[in-house]
């Protein structure tokens, strides 16, 4: 038996226009997709062969229940998978207009409602690793109240933590100060995060990548990737800085992409307690990301990231 993942944050539906080019005012036709990073890792980590649990509140409502049935579905455990009686699941509705841009309008529901009070039952000492990796954590609520208060359980227990900020600007427009002494926050007590190169100037306030890489590694002695695009990740460690180049495939799809990246990762140190994934050597850590840009790119090849990650298996990597 694999060692246990928790991933914790939002679990949504993701209501996508499929009118091209229309924004969400004008749109007629939607379809429905289950959503919400933390969700998409979790997925991710269950369909490559790993034990993984979701932390989430949705609504008791017909999309509460999708959600849900979806997750197992994968084989996620879904026990942390809680149902709130007054609040409705919580929805984003996305268009993408013809000069690229989203149409985007972001309806919370239960998702902002779990509570460090709905997690007091949850053992510590059932899970290995801890990925914090919603996109609404940082935003006000109970979420984010009981966002911190596990990462300070989960650092105090000697577990491996796992940290990607995943910046919505359509969220945090006009909260970015919170946003970022909230990143830091995890950034300086998480043993890996993830950032795309978008966010790593936007968190340190550097101009550049190189000079980004400079302030996380003045600031924490956190291993962490920068997501390159087509360049690949950049990935350091305490030891050394290098790229690891992108897998060519045809794009169809870039949702989710960067959630079986990190998917793929912690499936890899699955098997690892915290001192042993420490002691990892760079070399390690090179041929882990390698396998992590496999399954971003395996994702890239459909349409839907729940779809795409029914097409990963353990079987890439090899």
């Amino acid at each position: 038996m694999r060692n246990k993942i928790l991933c914790i944050g939002e679990s949504l539906i993701d209501m996508i226009c499929t009118d091209k080019g229309k924004a969400l005012q004008f749109g007629e036709q939607f379809i429905k997709k289950a959503g919400g990073a933390p969700a998409n890792v979790a997925a991710a980590i269950a369909a490559l062969g790993g034990n993984v649990d979701l932390a989430a509140k949705v609504g008791k409502d017909p999309f509460g229940a999708h959600l849900t049935e979806v997750m197992n579905s994968f084989g996620v455990g879904t026990a942390w998978m809680l149902k709130d009686n007054s609040l409705f699941t919580t929805f984003a509705f996305v268009s993408l207009m013809e000069n690229g841009e989203r149409d985007f309008y972001f309806n919370r529901g239960a998702d902002a409602a779990l509570s460090r009070i709905d997690l007091e039952g949850l053992s510590i000492s059932g899970y290995s690793i801890f990925h914090f990796g919603s996109a609404t954590a940082f935003l006000p609520g109970p979420l984010q109240d009981a966002y911190s208060d596990l990462l300070g359980k989960a650092r105090l227990a000697g577990r491996f933590i796992s940290f990607d900020p995943n910046y919505r600007h359509l969220l945090f427009g006009d909260s970015q100060p919170s946003f970022i002494r909230q990143s830091w926050n995890f950034i300086e007590h998480c043993d890996f995060f993830k950032v795309s190169d978008e966010e790593a100037l936007l968190i340190t306030g550097k101009s550049t990548v190189e000079h980004a890489v400079e302030e996380f590694r003045r600031r924490t002695p956190a291993i962490f990737t920068i997501t390159l695009g087509k360049e690949g990740a950049l990935l350091c460690s305490s030891k050394k800085t290098s790229i690891v180049g992108s897998i060519e495939v045809e794009q169809v799809d870039t949702t989710g992409a960067g959630d079986a990246f990190v998917g793929a990762l912690l499936y890899q140190l699955g098997d690892h307690d915290r001192k042993q994934i420490i002691d990892f050597t760079h070399d390690r850590w090179e041929r882990y990301v390698h396998n992590a840009n496999k399954a971003g790119a395996r994702t890239c090849q459909y349409l839907g990231a729940m779809e795409a990650f029914r097409h990963l298996s353990a079987d890439i990597f090899k």
